[in-house]
């Protein structure tokens, strides 16, 4: 989807070229270097910022700053398009890399890894994470699996609530178990319906193992007294009442 993104500088190979360690976006003091995450100003003003990881930063015997980009691809500009699992600051790394004018930067922004970004406790907008490497040419993704959950078998979507059965620790939707989002929040403990049965039917087979001992002592006794009373009887008082 090299469309999705401005075209790369082509220019002839010019002598007196420097790299620099780093570049000052202008009209601001924020300064970006060579392995920082940007935002770079799209050609269209209808779109979203395009967001890029700087390669490296280098300046002409002009002293025109530019800087070599890799772009990273918003799920809706990718091949497959945007799915149910991707989250709204989800970003891929592609193997799109480009040349462009420092003057398109507009401001720095964080991607973080995808592990970090589900522990951040406020989500800025700067905030973006990134789990897949993506193929531009293919739609290829590295890895091409990940990890699921839920009756509906997605990966996580970090966006969404989630609920963790106590039983087999697997994560639910809340639509996904019948659930509103309201009544999610309010859960103190959660089993789902699988673990819920199981428990159940170990604790109707406890119960029916108690109450059956019972039952069957019960009518032991209720069998046994009288010949019990026969059995004094016919050793103990019958011979003293016949003598």
């Amino acid at each position: 989807m090299a469309k999705t993104r401005p075209g790369g500088i082509i220019s002839k190979p010019k002598t007196g070229k420097r790299d620099l360690e780093s570049y000052t976006i202008r009209g601001t003091t924020k300064v970006v270097r060579a392995g920082d995450c940007v935002l770079m100003r799209p050609s269209d003003t209808g779109r979203p910022s395009y967001v890029a990881k700087i390669e490296a930063i280098e300046a002409d015997s002009r002293n025109n700053v530019k800087v070599r980009v890799r772009w990273y691809y918003r799920p809706e500009e990718s091949l497959g398009g945007r799915r149910q699992f991707h989250g709204a600051k989800e970003l891929f790394l592609s193997d799109h890399y480009d040349v462009q004018s420092a003057h398109t930067i507009e401001g720095k922004c964080i991607v973080h890894s995808f592990k970090n970004y589900t522990k951040l406790e406020n989500v800025g907008a700067e905030d973006y994470y990134c789990r897949f490497e993506y193929k531009a040419a293919t739609g290829g993704f590295t890895p091409d699996r990940v990890a699921v959950y839920c009756k509906c078998e997605m990966p996580y979507n970090p966006d969404d609530l989630m609920v963790q059965c106590e039983g087999c620790k697997d994560w639910y939707h809340p639509a996904c178990v019948d659930m509103t989002i309201e009544e999610a929040k309010k859960l103190d403990h959660f089993m789902c319906s699988e673990c819920a049965s199981d428990d159940d039917v170990k604790r109707s087979q406890n119960g029916f193992s108690a109450s059956s001992l019972a039952e069957v002592k019960a009518r032991l006794f209720s069998i046994l007294f009288p010949f019990f009373w026969r059995f004094i009887f016919v050793a103990l008082i019958y011979p003293i009442y016949c003598a």
